[in-house]
């Protein structure tokens, strides 16, 4: 039986793929193997040694102790790509409100008074403020192609949009999956000389806080718009409502509230809600549940932030899942200690990442507990595990 702790409300849907025979879930629970948290600050949370490994329900981790997590060899999962069309969604709007005045209008609609002939008269004296441009033909520049900004770009060129893309890091899959007319930037700066909006989908790190600044913003074309769903910090606020002041940008639109930005005429913002659809919540809540389903049943990684991508199939005999310290000679020592307690090595898969290694061995019969207890000693071990035939 394994014990799941919740630090939010996870959908249904998602803990449903957690049969009821097999694990135990509550908010409150002793021993935790695994924690389940959607926006939940764990920083100061004193996490239990129990814990094997931690699902985030959604695309950042900025909430979750990541480093000290992988130094206990805690695997961190997260749900990439789950909410992607649920923020590809609010980036076309945040296009089409910038362009279209639409917040602005709606609140002029909103304080009209008066009979409906006087609301009338008032409409069509004063629609002309909120005159905006059509899409089609403009250029969109998204910084970031992963499962989001692919899906925003391709989205764009069915409206008529150009596109162009920068992400030095974006993987094949995802190339294949964006529109074979999305041109390439060679740089960001390349990218914001050409672009009448941009969008930016990458994570907030040391490397892209502040990546907008005064400085980029003055090679924007005048009247340019500039879309922020990703992270609060990747735009310097006071440099984009200097730009908004001095008429050099058109609007902008973001996720992010904030006392200098929230009263701003030329400046929508949501109040974060990105991901904040039933499908979303949905769609990251079984991502993140089977992730951590087949790390703790079969010791198999995929989308995590701190582990490699590792998958054993099931054959035969008894699994094993080791996390140490990726240096040389650990796989000499496991197997070794294997050998010395007559376990017969069926099959064995090593994977590493940076300073991680997840080795998982399939052997011909249980590994005794006083090899158990070698395996553990081995300096570099983080944590051994048994999980069954």
């Amino acid at each position: 039986m394994f014990k799941i702790q919740t630090l939010n409300n996870i959908s249904v849907v998602g803990l449903e793929r957690l049969p009821r025979e097999r694990y135990e879930i509550a908010t409150e629970i002793a021993h935790p193997d695994a924690i389940l948290v959607r926006s939940a600050k764990m920083h100061d949370l004193p996490i239990p040694e129990s814990v094997k490994a931690i699902g985030r329900a959604g695309a950042g981790t900025n909430n979750v102790p990541v480093a000290d997590m992988t130094k206990r060899g805690v695997a961190v999962f997260n749900a990439p790509g789950a909410n992607a069309n649920a923020v590809k969604e609010l980036v076309l709007a945040g296009m089409l409100m910038s362009a279209r005045n639409i917040a602005q209008a709606w609140q002029f609609a909103r304080e009209l008074q008066g009979e409906d002939a006087a609301i009338n008269e008032a409409v069509e004296a004063g629609k002309k403020r909120f005159a905006g441009f059509e899409l089609p033909g403009r250029t969109l520049g998204v910084i970031g192609l992963g499962a989001i900004g692919v899906k925003v770009a391709n989205a764009a060129r069915a409206l008529g949009m150009h596109v162009i893309g920068y992400d030095p890091t974006i993987t094949v899959q995802r190339a294949w999956q964006l529109a074979s007319d999305v041109k390439q930037a060679l740089s960001i700066d390349d990218l914001l000389v050409r672009s009448d909006f941009v969008t930016f989908h990458v994570p907030l790190t040391d490397q892209t806080r502040h990546m907008i600044n005064a400085e980029r913003i003055r090679l924007l074309p005048k009247g340019a718009v500039l879309l922020n769903f990703s992270r609060q910090g990747i735009l310097d606020d006071e440099a984009v409502i200097a730009a908004l002041d001095s008429g050099h940008l058109y609007a902008y639109c973001c996720d992010f509230p904030s006392n200098r930005l929230k009263d701003h005429p030329r400046v929508v913002t949501l109040p974060h809600l990105g991901a904040s659809t039933r499908e979303a919540e949905d769609n990251c809540a079984i991502m993140v549940a089977d992730q951590i389903r087949d790390y703790l049943e079969d010791g198999n990684v995929t989308n995590s932030v701190n582990f490699p991508d590792i998958v054993l199939p099931r054959t035969e005999g008894y699994r094993m899942a080791i996390v140490n310290s990726n240096v040389p000679n650990m796989l000499g020592q496991i197997s070794t200690d294997l050998a010395a307690a007559g376990l017969n090595i069926i099959d064995m898969l090593n994977r590493s990442r940076g300073d991680v290694a997840v080795t998982l061995v399939d052997v011909d019969k249980p590994c005794p507990e006083g090899t158990l207890a070698q395996l553990r000693a081995i300096d570099g071990v983080l944590s051994v595990r048994c999980l069954g035939g």
